[in-house]
């Protein structure tokens, strides 16, 4: 049984932009991300979904494991489970991607952060 704790509408500002969930359903949501300039989210994994980020604004470095890739508009990264990851944000402008989970346990507290600017545990 998969077990998703988000629902349509959901969002959350964080110290580097926000998030809204535009839709969620058995096994899957799908977020729109927002990296305000200068942002960048904690280097992370999570043991129970995978992320598939498609960029629709801007230019990202997006670190996927060890290597560090450069993704604009219209392109798109997919993060195995497990796989350790963040996105960052080193231009002027913002970056919008949308992230689609899947996975049989969605939720915020499937996040182990190794690295946080934002003195995040």
């Amino acid at each position: 049984m998969t077990k998703n704790n988000y629902k349509r509408g959901d969002h959350d500002a964080r110290p580097w932009g926000t998030w809204e969930v535009l839709g969620a359903g058995e096994g899957f949501c799908v977020k729109k991300i927002t990296v305000k300039p200068g942002g960048i989210l904690s280097l992370q994994l999570h043991h129970f979904r995978s992320e598939h980020w498609t960029i629709v604004q801007g230019t990202a470095v997006v670190t996927l494991g060890e290597e560090k890739i450069t993704v604009g508009q219209n392109e798109h990264v997919f993060i195995p489970v497990e796989t350790k990851h963040r996105i960052q944000n080193n231009t002027a402008e913002e970056v919008v991607f949308i992230e689609i989970q899947a996975g049989d346990n969605l939720d915020e507290n499937d996040i182990v952060r190794y690295e946080d600017n934002y003195g995040r545990a």
